[in-house]
């Protein structure tokens, strides 16, 4: 049995994570088992933008920076003023900096060494998706080094070490390569409630 009380003062749970890490699972599954709203921003918002602008969701690069801007202040807003809801985006957790009431969670598939398990990852991707391997791995790869390009450029004044996955923008840092689904969940159950 759960203790009936969730973390002081917390409205929002981001979850944020790498393509493939596990976020998505997770938040899902946290959303469920704590009876809140999962909200999945970005797929929700992108892939309005990519149709109108007949983009692959790999082109990353070739949206235009107000619209990432535009998403942004639309979440912070949510992040500001909403209550109850498991909120997953890449960027969820580093837009709440400052934002009182949030707890961040970070999914990372990493090897003992803090080495990321891109093969893992990329199979991940291949199992979910159903995807080749060749296309899951320009997912993993070409898709996440255009997301890094242009979030360095907006938020980082193209700080080639600047990643929204730095763990000193999180709460809690759960590793799906030393953690399956469950034990995952687990050990955010032990985090968030009293």
């Amino acid at each position: 049995m759960k203790p009936s009380k969730i973390i002081k003062d917390t409205r929002i749970i981001t979850v944020s994570g790498r393509i493939a890490s596990g976020s998505t699972t997770l938040a899902k599954r946290l959303a469920q088992d704590i009876g809140w709203r999962h909200i999945e921003g970005g797929e929700i918002f992108w892939e309005a933008v990519r149709r109108k602008m007949g983009l692959s969701p790999k082109e990353t690069n070739l949206r235009p920076d107000e619209e990432d801007a535009l998403f942004d202040s639309q979440l912070k807003t949510t992040l500001s003023l909403e209550k109850n809801i498991v909120l997953e985006t890449k960027l969820a957790g580093f837009n709440a900096q400052g934002i009182s009431e949030v707890f961040k969670i970070l999914v990372i598939c990493e090897d003992e060494s803090g080495k990321d398990c891109t093969g893992i990852r990329i199979d991940r991707l291949v199992n979910r998706e159903g995807v080749s391997i060749n296309d899951a791995k320009e997912e993993v790869l070409v898709r996440e080094k255009n997301d890094l390009d242009k979030w360095r450029k907006m938020y980082a004044n193209n700080d080639m070490n600047w990643a929204y996955y730095n763990p000193k923008y999180y709460d809690l840092i759960i590793n799906t390569y030393s953690n399956n689904q469950e034990g995952a969940l687990q050990i955010v159950l032990s985090a968030i409630y009293r």
